[in-house]
């Protein structure tokens, strides 16, 4: 559209705030703004830390040193170190706390007069994390940033970063949609947000009041998080506390301009600032590791599940685009998937026999010098039927085979423990709508290779050839070194 500006035009002389800033995507995102637009202003990095001098060290740890940066750190040789102080704040902060943690109030002042963009990434994505942590950062970590961001004077948008599974394990098409608030997915019910922090506490108390130790408080929590969000329909306390995230921003927003991105599994880059960057073990990558170890012979999963995935560069250049032209527009859209199951869908089957193809070729080897030979993966139930009858046989035989049904057994409950645990994510039979981007694309010229940067077109990626060449390599290279 004639009123449309780049990309570089909207992020020249802004002030940006991120949080969550050491992790995955937020790096992402740091990195490409500041490889596309070195006039930006600042970009701000709200990082956890007990003070500025830890937070400092933290960003060069666990930010700026990372292989992501290596294509920047060539760019500018020499002036790297320079030209990150420069652009890249770093600020002791914590978006569970009140003000995000921002203690210094002349920082807060500056930010409030200075802030364009606050991107909201922070989260724990631990699907079984204690519910109190869970809460207070994924929950009420986003009601504290919305809050902050309603002081900011100038800001042209709070972009949260949410997740594609906040409608659980709905079949058909998903709608991008926005909760209301309370809204239970089966129905029957209404969740009051409060009440749920008001029920951590009072458990907290009596934990502590009865001696519970700190093992038993964190077993507690967690079981405690899967049950409040089974009770409402959501599969675990990952997906159930970013809901709620999404209720309280939609009730509470005012007039602060918010766009919510729901992005599905996050993979390795896909193009830049180079193909194959991953840090920290996604979804997949759980199935992916113990397989290539020689510790997974089955898995249990739906071979036709869908297996909805999107590069994490991908990611940030819908978050950009967004950026850069959501409210020059009238679109009333709020809510962007960033996903590929409609336009571009591959399989749990797929991903099981592309893990065969590639380590039956490149085979890693153990710690014993030898070489680890992968059988091909079953998908579901492999263990259980085989190990009720050698269960049999073993005992008819005055458990001859006692360590073989040991081990068996040891496999069973490991593939099934992983199973439960992401089993919405492999049983998936759900299509996230994308209407929302598709509105960029239906303006955006998909033959101008400078815009083809910017936008996800994911019906393009061949998912074989980049699992194979790709993500795998990543994985193999970054999460087991």
């Amino acid at each position: 559209m004639e009123n449309d500006i780049s990309i570089e035009e909207y992020l020249h002389g802004k002030s940006i705030l991120v949080t969550g800033s050491t992790g995955y995507l937020a790096k992402i995102f740091v990195e490409k703004v500041l490889r596309i637009q070195p006039e930006v202003k600042r970009i701000y990095l709200l990082i956890r830390a007990p003070s500025e001098v830890t937070a400092a060290q933290r960003l060069e740890t666990d930010v700026v040193s990372k292989d992501l940066f290596r294509i920047l750190r060539d760019v500018h040789g020499d002036s790297f170190g320079s030209f990150i102080s420069l652009k890249v704040i770093p600020i002791a902060g914590n978006t569970a706390h009140v003000n995000i943690g921002v203690d210094d109030s002349c920082v807060r002042e500056k930010l409030f007069n200075e802030l364009d963009v606050i991107v909201h990434s922070a989260a724990t994505t631990s699907f079984d994390e204690r519910y109190d942590i869970a809460l207070s950062t994924n929950t009420f970590g986003a009601k504290n940033v919305l809050e902050f961001s309603k002081k900011c004077v100038k800001l042209g948008m709070l972009l949260h970063v949410s997740t594609a599974f906040v409608g659980g394990e709905k079949e058909g098409l998903i709608l991008e949609r926005p909760f209301g608030m309370g809204e239970a997915l089966h129905g029957t019910s209404t969740i009051d947000i409060y009440k749920e922090r008001t029920l951590v506490e009072t458990k907290l108390k009596e934990l502590e009041d009865n001696g519970a130790t700190n093992e038993g408080k964190a077993v507690f929590m967690k079981e405690l998080g899967l049950q409040r969000a089974r009770s409402f329909g959501w599969p675990n306390t990952y997906s159930f506390t970013k809901a709620m995230a999404e209720m309280l921003l939609g009730n509470l927003k005012d007039q602060v301009p918010l766009v919510i991105v729901r992005p599905s599994v996050v993979t390795s880059t896909y193009v830049e600032p180079f193909p194959g960057w991953i840090e920290n073990t996604r979804t997949i990558d759980a199935v992916i590791i113990p397989y290539a170890l020689g510790k997974m012979k089955c898995f249990l999963g739906d071979p036709d599940g869908i297996l909805d995935m999107i590069p994490g560069d991908m990611v940030v250049n819908a978050m950009l685009k967004i950026l850069s032209t959501h409210f020059l527009r009238s679109s009333q859209h709020s809510i962007y998937h960033l996903c590929s199951s409609l336009r571009n869908p591959t399989t749990i089957s797929n991903l099981v026999a592309w893990s065969y193809l590639y380590f039956s070729d490149h085979p890693l080897v153990g710690k014993d010098g030898n070489v680890i030979k992968v059988p091909r993966l079953l998908l579901n139930i492999h263990y259980k039927v085989p190990l009720q009858v050698f269960y049999i046989l073993n005992f008819a035989l005055c458990h001859l085979y006692n360590a073989k049904y040991k081990k068996l057994n040891k496999q069973y409950h490991y593939a099934k423990t992983v199973a439960l645990l992401y089993k919405p994510y492999t049983t998936f039979k759900g299509r996230f709508d994308d209407s929302s981007s598709e509105w960029f694309r239906a303006c955006t010229s998909k033959g101008d290779p400078k815009e083809k940067l910017y936008y996800p077109y994911v019906e393009d990626i061949k998912w074989e050839s980049y699992f194979m060449t790709v993500h795998i390599p990543a994985v193999i290279k970054y999460l087991m070194k």
